[in-house]
């Protein structure tokens, strides 16, 4: 193992002559700024609440979090220990080849954890929400205040559209087609100019909110996402041998000891079950127990540990030279060297301080330099140190002297490994998944229809006028034929009706 771990004053020239000019010219200049800046917020706020933008943001956004899903992300915390960072990311070379190291200069390891990445999701919340609140004006009017009075133009031109002439007068027809419109939940608004009667009908006035409702699921989620990544954590590569304790850190004040592992396998060699039994301590005290599985992870609070994967372990004694344990647990073999002959673990020691690297020959593989029962100490003198200051191959049972201290690999143990994470925005992630789920129910479900009426008197009868605009809505069409069949006989009328092109 060859790699290491870790304003200038303005002066007022005296006499009248002179300061008229110049105070003119100042309050010329004061309104120049003033326009200025309303001209600048203007156009900030066309871009923010351009569609544009918003997919354009989406599209990024998107992009990233393909790759971030694609790539392998760092362990939370790992990129403020560069020499661990640097042998988690020469870990990563036999699956990428060539590209490891692109990649990390690129920043995808840490993708979700950017500052890049954080700024692009409030750049899109501050888009979603500055479009919602601009819907939301043209909503609330659409349904409060509708417009009343269309144009010969809109019912010679409209989608669906019916004249029904009938021998009623026009109060009377008003009141049969309020009527029919009622019957079939439709709100009406009427409103009289001079020999015609205006009628507005509309049904679920209030369902066009729903898209406002998944604006507002999509920034909760977002939201969410960015309190998580901020406030939240998640280890993907936590390990614990059986029998040890590791603390989980950042500042949890946690210790999760792992009692037992036990796996179970298809007749194919494929695992069909694997169990840890984790004891949870905080600052020394028992807090949970349980068995874990894949589904079924053990919850702290806010905190979950997940089962996830497991391997072999090496269980290491270190002392010094008056016999003092310095170190005495198991070391999980995580990382896999370059040829694959090998699985490496890594521990350290605060005093004196060093980085020991622990290899063992893989299952399965020959190892010309590590046999069966036999693991490889590589001390090094700090985590950015390329060459180690000290390296030799250890039986089981047998110590070795090193860098002035005794390392004897005691005996393999098995390791089980778990994603500990804790995520403060889960809340609102979820909360904005039920409102996506609510809005896309009123917007699909619960469609909002309008209908316009002229009825202009004719004599003693009257000729009804219906025009109203299908857009985005296929099944308006069918209804709008049953809203005029049913109409016309009320009135005793004739007409026609239908869509037009």
């Amino acid at each position: 193992m060859s790699q290491s771990t870790r304003a200038a004053a303005l002066g007022r020239p005296s006499g009248s002559a002179v300061l008229a000019p110049m105070h003119d010219a100042v309050e010329e200049d004061d309104e120049r700024l003033v326009l200025d800046a309303e001209e600048i917020v203007d156009r900030i706020w066309r871009i923010a609440t351009s569609m544009p933008t918003a997919v354009i943001l989406m599209i990024v956004l998107a992009g990233l979090g393909l790759v971030g899903t694609m790539v392998i992300q760092a362990p939370s915390g790992m990129t403020s220990e560069p020499g661990a960072y640097r042998a988690w990311v020469e870990s990563l070379r036999p699956r990428y080849g060539g590209w490891t190291y692109v990649f990390d200069t690129l920043g995808f390891y840490s993708i979700f954890s950017s500052w890049w990445f954080k700024g692009i999701v409030l750049a899109l919340v501050t888009s979603i929400s500055a479009c919602s609140a601009k819907r939301v004006r043209g909503l609330w009017k659409t349904a409060v205040k509708p417009r009343m009075r269309m144009t010969s133009a809109f019912y010679d031109r409209a989608p669906l559209g019916a004249i029904i002439v009938s021998a009623m007068p026009a109060e009377s027809t008003l009141e049969q087609v309020r009527r029919v419109f009622h019957g079939r939940g439709f709100r009406t608004v009427v409103a009289q100019e001079g020999d015609e009667i205006h009628l507005y009908a509309d049904r679920f006035r209030w369902a066009p909110f729903g898209t406002v409702v998944g604006h507002l699921s999509l920034i909760l989620i977002l939201v969410g996402a960015l309190v998580g990544s901020g406030w939240g954590f998640r280890n993907s590569s936590f390990a614990v041998t059986v029998g040890s304790r590791v603390d989980v850190g950042y500042g949890t004040g946690l210790t999760v000891e792992a009692t037992s592992f036990n796996d179970s396998y298809y007749a194919s060699g494929e695992p069909s079950d694997y169990a840890s039994h984790l004891v949870l301590y905080r600052d020394g005290v028992l807090v949970a127990e349980q068995t874990i599985r894949v589904n079924e992870p053990l919850q702290y609070g806010d905190i979950k540990f997940f089962q996830s994967f497991f391997g072999p372990s090496a269980a290491v004694k270190v002392a010094d030279s008056t016999g003092a344990v310095l170190f005495q647990s198991g070391v999980p073999l995580l990382w896999s060297s370059e040829d694959g002959r090998r699985r490496v673990g890594r521990m350290d020691i605060d005093n004196p301080k060093l980085t020991i690297f622990v290899a063992e020959a893989a299952s399965g593989r020959v190892d010309p330099v590590i046999k069966a029962g036999q693991v490889r100490f590589e001390v090094y003198r700090n985590e950015t140190d390329t060459a180690p200051i000290a390296m030799q191959v250890a039986s089981q049972g047998q110590p070795v002297q090193l860098a002035g201290l005794t390392f004897t690999f005691e005996r393999e143990h098995q390791f089980t490994g778990l994603i500990v994470a804790k995520d403060p925005g889960q809340v609102l992630v979820w909360l904005g998944a039920v409102l996506l789920v609510s809005g896309l129910f009123l917007v699909f479900f619960f469609p909002n229809r309008r209908v316009w009426a002229r009825i202009h008197r004719n004599g003693a009868g009257s000729e009804l006028r219906l025009g109203a605009i299908a857009r985005h809505d296929a099944s308006f069409g069918p209804d709008f034929e049953h809203l005029v069949g049913d109409i016309r006989p009320a009135l005793g009328g004739a007409g026609a009706a239908g869509g037009r092109g």
